[in-house]
């Protein structure tokens, strides 16, 4: 099973995120920047990283960007609940992020690009 890890601030969407895919992929959830990095640290069997974009510690494009410095390897996502800005556009341009995903999240279209990046 791929393992996955979701950060978002909010305890709601992480919990979803984890009903939502549990079944189908070994999901760990942090409502903590920080803490996502130290978990990429100590688990290099994660494959693919979602980040929420807003978030009072860091940003997910400022959480992204520390993680890929360190673990270049790893497919990295940003799941949304704004406007796509300029930020984000880069990323995804840069190549920073394969993807942005917007919320409410749509479930097929999270499942079908990891499937298909993988």
């Amino acid at each position: 099973m791929i393992k996955l890890l979701y950060v978002d601030d909010e305890q709601i969407n992480l919990q979803l995120f984890k009903i939502n895919f549990g079944n189908k992929y070994n999901v760990i959830i942090t409502d903590r920047p920080s803490e996502g990095l130290e978990i990429l640290q100590n688990d290099p069997d994660i494959k693919v990283v979602i980040s929420d974009m807003k978030m009072p510690e860091m940003n997910g494009i400022e959480f992204i960007t520390k993680a890929k410095q360190i673990h270049p390897e790893k497919l990295f996502f940003i799941l949304t609940g704004f406007e796509i800005n300029e930020q984000i556009q880069n990323a995804v341009q840069s190549k920073l992020i394969l993807k942005y995903f917007k919320k409410p999240f749509n479930m097929n279209d999270i499942s079908e690009t990891i499937d298909s990046v993988l």
